[in-house]
């Protein structure tokens, strides 16, 4: 029996017998990808991701602010982003002065609103290009909720708990430009994708692609 791998449609694929397969690992490098790439394009500041994944038996929220976002459809999970203070006020001032948002009118501390409001709406754009990724490489349907945010000044962990079936977990530490880190983690259920037949992924543009083609031509 042959087996070997290859990229296949952006995902880390193993051929077996000519079949084509997908699997959690190939799923959660997908989300990295779409975590490093979102918030470098927001902050033009580069993020980058540690080469290995590690096995967790549950999923966090942990100081300083915690984030997360379930997904349902062909298969369900949970994506927990945790940031330290200090990170979190990196991605926050980074973002904003990329917006041409003067110091001036920026949050000073983690616990403020504005902070915890634009980590969330980096999340959504995340799960968004996620489930996106997903679903056009997969010819699936994935939906997300929207992101719930926790500020945690004290050490506390909480648990979130998702009713999947015989689920994975996996975590992986991020690392910003300014030497800060945050941890992703990923709970869904246990599954893989074997395709019955050769395929091309869907091809269409988000709003950002959009816009920067648009610009691109100017």
């Amino acid at each position: 029996m042959l087996i070997y791998k290859e990229y296949f449609g952006g995902f880390m694929t193993e051929i077996e017998n000519n079949s084509k397969r997908v699997d959690c690992s190939d799923i959660i490098m997908t989300l990295c990808q779409s975590v490093a790439n979102v918030i470098t394009s927001a902050t033009s500041q580069e993020t980058r991701y540690a080469p290995l994944v590690q096995k967790i038996t549950k999923t966090l929220l942990t100081p300083d602010i915690g984030t997360f976002v379930m997904f349902t459809g062909s298969f369900s999970g949970m994506v927990v982003i945790n940031f330290p203070k200090e990170t979190a006020m990196e991605i926050y001032t980074s973002y904003l002065r990329n917006m041409g948002i003067p110091e001036v009118e920026m949050a000073k501390n983690y616990t403020q609103d504005e902070v915890s409001n634009t980590l969330g709406e980096l999340m959504n754009q995340i799960i968004g290009n996620f489930t996106r990724q997903i679903s056009e490489e997969l010819h699936i349907r994935i939906d997300q909720s929207q992101p719930k945010m926790l500020v945690l000044p004290r050490e506390v962990q909480i648990s979130i708990s998702v009713n999947l079936d015989n689920p994975k977990y996996g975590k992986v530490t991020f690392h910003t430009e300014g030497g800060n880190v945050f941890y992703v983690e990923l709970a869904m259920d246990d599954t893989s994708f074997t395709a019955l037949r050769e395929f091309e992924s869907h091809s269409t543009l988000s709003p950002d692609d959009i816009l920067e083609q648009y610009t691109q031509e100017r």
